[in-house]
C-alpha cells in the first residue's frame, strides 16, 4: 500500500510540475494587457507601423540596446514575443522614425500619464491596482521616474538606484534628514526599507502598504495590536499621536521627550504629573512610565491606569 501511495503522490507531483510548467510559459508570452493608442498619444504616430527589428534600432542606438540587453525586461520580452518586436513594445511603432530620424517621436515627448500608461500595457495590476488613484500618479510622477527600463542600475525592479530606499530619497530629502536622527526604523541598517511600509503604486493614504497607520505598523508591532481590556485612546486612534515614524531626536521616536509627551494630555493636578517628578534623567529613570507601564493598553484586570 505505500509503494502504491507512493507512486500516486509522484503521478500527482508531476502532473502539477507539467500544469505550473504551461502556466509559465503561458504567462510569458501572454500580451500586453491593454495596447497603447499610439497615434492618440502624438498625432505624429498615424500611419506608422513596426519595423519589428531590433537591429535596425541598433544602427543609430547601439549602447542602448546592448545597455537594454542585461536588464530584467529584454529577458522578459524575448520569451514572450518575438525578440525583434523589444524596442516597439515601449517605443511604438518606429517606421517613420526610421525614414526621418528625429526627436519628434521621442518617449520623453509623451506626458507623464502618457509614459506611465506605456508601462502599464503589461504591469496593470497587482500592487499597482490603484496607481491612477495614487499621490505618486497625482503629483506628476512617472514609472521612468524610479525606474530605469535601460540599463540595470539595480539587482531589484529596475530601480534608478541601487536600492528602493536610495531611489525613495531622490524626492523625499526630509524622510533622508528623519532617518539620520539618533532614534530611527532600521532602514540605514538595511533590517527593512521604504516598501516595507509604503506601496508606491497604491492609493491609500500615505500610500501605506495597509488600510491605516495602526495597521501597517501592527505588522510589526503585533503586540501593540490588542484589542486591550484596557485601551489607551491616543494609541487605538493612531500611532502617530505618540511616535515619529521616520525617526525622532527622542528614544522610542516619540514625538516630545518622554513624560513631556504625557504631560501634554494628562496635565491635570492632583497627581504627580509635574516634569520635576517626571524627568527621564531622574533617579527612577523614565518618568511616568516607571509607574504606567503598559502605555498602549493592558489586559490585566487591574490595569485601568496601564500600570500593569
Amino acid at each position: 500500500m505505500r509503494h502504491h501511495e507512493h507512486r500516486r503522490r509522484w503521478a500527482v507531483g508531476l502532473a502539477l510540475a507539467g500544469c505550473l510548467a504551461w502556466i509559465t510559459a503561458a504567462t510569458a508570452a501572454k500580451p500586453p494587457e491593454k495596447a497603447v493608442d499610439w497615434p492618440g498619444f502624438n498625432p505624429a504616430f498615424a500611419g506608422a507601423t513596426y519595423v519589428d527589428d531590433v537591429s535596425t534600432c541598433a544602427t543609430c542606438h547601439e549602447d542602448a540596446v546592448k545597455g537594454f540587453g542585461s536588464t530584467h525586461h529584454a529577458r522578459a520580452l524575448a520569451q514572450g514575443k518575438a525578440e525583434a518586436n523589444q524596442c516597439e513594445s515601449c517605443h511604438g511603432p518606429r517606421s517613420k522614425h526610421v525614414e526621418n530620424p528625429g526627436d519628434e517621436l521621442a518617449f520623453d515627448k509623451l506626458t507623464t500619464p502618457q509614459q506611465s500608461a506605456v508601462c502599464l500595457q503589461c504591469h496593470q495590476g497587482g500592487t499597482r491596482m490603484g496607481w491612477k488613484a495614487g499621490a505618486h500618479h497625482r503629483g506628476d510622477v512617472s514609472c521612468t521616474s524610479c525606474h530605469d527600463v535601460m540599463a540595470k542600475r539595480s539587482d531589484r525592479a529596475l530601480l534608478t538606484k541601487a536600492s528602493a530606499t536610495d531611489t525613495c530619497y531622490q524626492c523625499h530629502a526630509d524622510v533622508r534628514g528623519d532617518m539620520s536622527k539618533p532614534s530611527h526604523h532600521p532602514v540605514r541598517e538595511g533590517a527593512m526599507d521604504c516598501a516595507s511600509c509604503h506601496n508606491v503604486h497604491g492609493s491609500k493614504p500615505g500610500l501605506l502598504v495597509k488600510n491605516t497607520l495602526n495597521e501597517t505598523c501592527t505588522t510589526c508591532h503585533a503586540e501593540k495590536r490588542g484589542p486591550f481590556l484596557w485601551e489607551h485612546a491616543p494609541v487605538r486612534e493612531s500611532c502617530a499621536n505618540c511616535h515619529e515614524a521616520h525617526g525622532s531626536a527622542n528614544r522610542n521616536l516619540l514625538t516630545i521627550k518622554d513624560s513631556f509627551l504625557c504631560l501634554s494630555c494628562h496635565s491635570y493636578g492632583g497627581h504627580i504629573n509635574l516634569p520635576r517628578y517626571n524627568r527621564t534623567n531622574n533617579p527612577l529613570g523614565s518618568g511616568c512610565v516607571n509607574c504606567h507601564i503598559a502605555t498602549h493598553g493592558s489586559n490585566h484586570p487591574s490595569g485601568a491606569k496601564q500600570m500593569r
